[in-house]
């Protein structure tokens, strides 16, 4: 666990942001940090320090990042399930208390002030709940360390979204539980009656274009034996996609249940899905006519993929 401290105050040295939670995050990413344990006793409140530091706080980094080393190592393990004390919290009370020199005889507000935040923090962690994640409780200490800061001294330090990317290492995420849980792309279902022409074009299409943003289905409220053969060709044609590849004729109850559900357009005949539909794009079926009016019909659902995907991603 010392060589972990250790490492984690040299890293600090070389951070330049006055966002704590950068800080964090690009240390917390480094193989010599867990996804849990008491390193993050000192990494919180160094983060912290380091921060403050690069806004023009009046404190000694080298020394103050030395004294929090100490007083990390000092605290066990698991202090948030075995004493109803989060580690993150009391790390970033420290740097607190290294900030303004407070001690256990100090008579000034800084001894109730920091009491004041720590209480603050654990409460956020507590409507939350467990089981604890260490990157969790420090993103909610941290949202109440950057606002204590802000107000109480003159600097300014940074916050911006925050959106965990360690998720996946972590075995009892609490998923969207969890206020920072990255969510995942959207799903997007295109229906029609027999999924076989129009609402297969576009799941190929959104495939093509906007895999990175979207997650794409397509169903009907009927199937047919293959998907349209003329559509096949001339998706091969223009996109060199093969459709018969990877997609095929299927029910709306065999996809995922979708976020968005646009119908390709079936006038009077539209299915009945047990909702309402997001978007109707009331695009013609191409079945039976011409290359030229297929190809007409494909460049609509391709416009309308890169439009939904441009709209998300000014969003977000």
């Amino acid at each position: 666990m010392e060589e972990r401290a250790r490492k984690i105050v040299e890293a600090c040295l070389q951070e330049k942001s006055k966002n704590p939670i950068e800080i964090f995050n690009n240390i917390a990413n480094k193989n010599f940090v867990r996804i849990h344990g008491p390193e993050h006793h000192v990494l919180d409140g160094a983060s912290i320090l380091t921060a403050f530091y690069n806004a023009g706080g009046k404190i000694e980094l080298q020394k103050s990042l030395n004294e929090l080393f100490k007083r990390g190592l000092q605290m066990p393990g698991a202090t948030c399930g075995m004493w109803g004390v989060c580690g993150a919290v009391s790390s970033m009370g420290a740097s607190l208390s290294i900030i303004d020199g407070t001690g256990p005889l100090s008579t000034d507000a800084s001894w109730g002030k920091h009491m004041e935040f720590t209480s603050s923090a654990l409460y956020s962690l507590s409507q939350v709940g467990g089981p604890r994640c260490c990157k969790r409780d420090a993103y909610l200490s941290f949202q109440k360390a950057i606002e204590y800061v802000n107000a109480n001294y003159d600097v300014e330090l940074e916050c911006g979204k925050i959106e965990c990317c360690f998720s996946e290492k972590n075995e009892q995420c609490i998923n969207e539980r969890c206020p920072f849980f990255k969510n995942k792309k959207k799903k997007i279902a295109f229906i029609c009656v027999h999924n076989s022409c129009r609402s297969q074009i576009a799941e190929a299409l959104g495939k093509h274009f906007a895999s990175d943003v979207f997650e794409f289905y397509s169903a009907g409220t009927e199937t047919k034996p293959q998907i349209n053969q003329d559509a096949v060709r001339i998706m091969k044609e223009l996109y060199d996609i093969d459709m018969e590849q990877t997609q095929y004729s299927k029910l709306i109850s065999d996809i995922p249940n979708p976020d968005i559900v646009i119908s390709m357009g079936c006038n009077v005949g539209c299915p009945f899905i047990g909702r309402a539909f997001d978007d109707n794009w009331e695009l013609e079926d191409p079945t039976g006519k011409s290359d030229e009016e297929f190809k007409i019909i494909i460049k609509e659902i391709e416009s309308r993929i890169l439009q939904l995907k441009e709209k998300e991603r000014i969003m977000y």
